[in-house]
């Protein structure tokens, strides 16, 4: 998996070189913003709620201009995920922490609004679980490469938006969700599922 990452990292400051060497048909930017995540779990013994856990993510992104309303538009972001859930027993937060690799089509409807589109790899680096009751609590990190647990990478898919307020300035908002599960039996401490995150956040061009 650390293959996978360092060539798409490479990749893309390949694209950032380039970018820098043009004028307005290829731009670099750089953007954050908020996560709201949650699980869709899988049939098994997954008869609990979760419930929605906020989180960040930030990154990188590259704005290829193809056509006058069409452009591609990757990215490489670091982007917490996850989901929390409260019982009789106490709480439990689980906390994935993944880089995404979102390959995008922008297409502008109007004004500054563009609809965003495309798959998504996203390749896991650590989870951390957290459990707290009346007694205390007590955490646990997880490197991922160094466990069998969950699939170290998931394909899945980005649709959203994204609204310029200037040529400098913009805001995004969307939705992903993993194609994949992530390779569980299901339990109450590690659910068979698939993550779905809503974002919104603040992007700048150069």
């Amino acid at each position: 998996m650390k293959k996978i990452i360092i060539l798409a990292i490479g990749l893309f400051i390949t694209g950032v070189a380039n970018a820098q060497s043009t004028d307005q048909a290829i731009r670099f930017g750089v953007k954050a913003g908020a996560n709201y995540s949650n699980i869709i779990k899988d049939d098994g013994n997954n008869d609990f709620k979760t419930d929605y856990l906020f989180g960040y993510h930030a990154g990188v992104t590259l704005d290829i201009k193809l056509l006058e309303n069409l452009a591609f538009t990757p990215e490489l972001l670091y982007s917490t995920k996850g989901y929390k859930l409260e019982s009789d027993f106490g709480k439990f937060t689980q906390t994935t922490k993944f880089i995404d690799l979102p390959i995008l089509a922008s297409i502008r409807v109007g004004g500054g609004l563009n609809l965003v589109a495309g798959p998504q790899v996203s390749f896991l680096l650590s989870t951390d679980n957290k459990f707290e009751n009346g007694f205390g609590t007590a955490q646990q990190t997880i490197v991922e490469d160094e466990s069998d647990r969950f699939k170290k990478s998931l394909v899945g898919g980005v649709i959203g938006f994204r609204y310029d307020i200037n040529s400098q300035f913009g805001i995004n908002g969307r939705y992903a969700l993993d194609f994949q599960k992530n390779n569980e039996n299901g339990s109450t401490t590690t659910p068979e599922f698939k993550n779905q995150v809503f974002q919104l956040g603040l992007g700048i061009k150069f």
